[in-house]
């Protein structure tokens, strides 16, 4: 089935996560004239419920086409749709697209399909294709999309030749919430003086073997400053030097949360030696209304 969007009308566009779901109303001029947030993720619903969950987003954001991208499309959603191999660009996201029907397509994820190093995403591609057509980045750049399994992406030719996953976000909340460093890494983690510390621990490529130094500190009465900055700095730190080893030192430009992204140039910063060489960043929820928007364009 193909669907009846075309670039340049008002629709509405869904990033449907595990946990989560944000949906905003976007007008003809590209403009948000509404949009609601809530727990809807894939995880809270059954098979039989999303007909009815959509209706309700369109209840609340008007009576419109809409776009989804995220784990919507995934085998535990409502309608799997089949990955687009790398390399991978907003034409063939777009050709393959999946229609529910005329008014309700699911944007399909990217595979990297290589034996040695097998990966996959679904909802950052629709956040890369808004960062190239806001021209945030170059069609030729190494990306950084931090968040619960972060992706450092390859582009050439504003197209997706590859990417590397990193579970940085999900081991940190795991360890902050079932570990025996828990009671340690209360609070948020920024950038600061435990956060740098942890950084510096990650040069000798073992983060696993400086994790219980926290717990270590805390029994000897010698607790260090800012645990939840201290694993944070630590995690962050061993992924972004192999990242810009995979880049060969090119300094990433990124796409997310901005308390995420200002924690990934802090630690990219201090790798490098050079704090100005903080890359540039675009907020994740502007970059996925960007991309789909950007999608609807190829057919118009």
């Amino acid at each position: 089935m193909i669907g009846s969007l075309t670039g340049g009308e008002p629709f509405i566009a869904v990033d449907w996560g595990t946990t989560n779901r944000r949906a905003w109303r976007i007008g003809a001029g590209g403009n948000v004239e509404a949009a609601c947030e809530d727990a809807g993720g894939i995880m809270s619903l059954g098979p039989g419920d999303y007909t009815g969950e959509v209706a309700m987003l369109r209840e609340r954001l008007g009576d419109l086409p809409m776009l989804m991208g995220g784990m919507i499309g995934s085998n535990r959603g409502w309608r799997e749709t089949p990955y687009v191999a790398c390399p991978a660009d907003a034409r063939a996201l777009a050709d393959a697209i999946v229609w529910i029907d005329a008014r309700t397509g699911i944007i399909p994820g990217v595979a990297q399909e290589r034996r040695d190093a097998p990966d996959v995403m679904r909802g950052e591609e629709v956040q890369i294709i808004g960062a190239l057509a806001s021209g945030l980045v170059p069609e030729d750049a190494t990306l950084c999309l931090p968040g619960t399994h972060a992706k450092w992406v390859r582009l050439r030719g504003g197209r997706i030749t590859g990417f590397s996953t990193w579970m940085t976000g999900e081991i940190f909340a795991l360890l902050g919430k079932h570990s025996i460093l828990a009671p340690q890494m209360a609070g948020k983690a920024r950038p600061g003086p435990g956060f740098a510390a942890g950084v510096v621990a990650s040069a000798d490529g073992d983060p696993l073997g400086h994790l219980f130094a926290l717990r270590a500190a805390h029994v000897l009465d010698a607790p260090m400053i800012d645990g939840s900055g201290y694993v944070s700095g630590l995690l962050i730190g061993a992924e972004v030097r192999s990242g810009l080893r995979e880049s060969g030192g090119e300094v990433p430009h990124m796409v997310g949360r901005p308390d995420l992204t200002a924690l990934y140039a802090a630690a990219i910063g201090q790798v490098l030696g050079s704090p100005g060489a903080s890359p540039s960043a675009m907020e994740g929820n502007a970059a996925f209304r960007a991309g789909c928007t950007a999608l609807l364009r190829q057919f118009a």
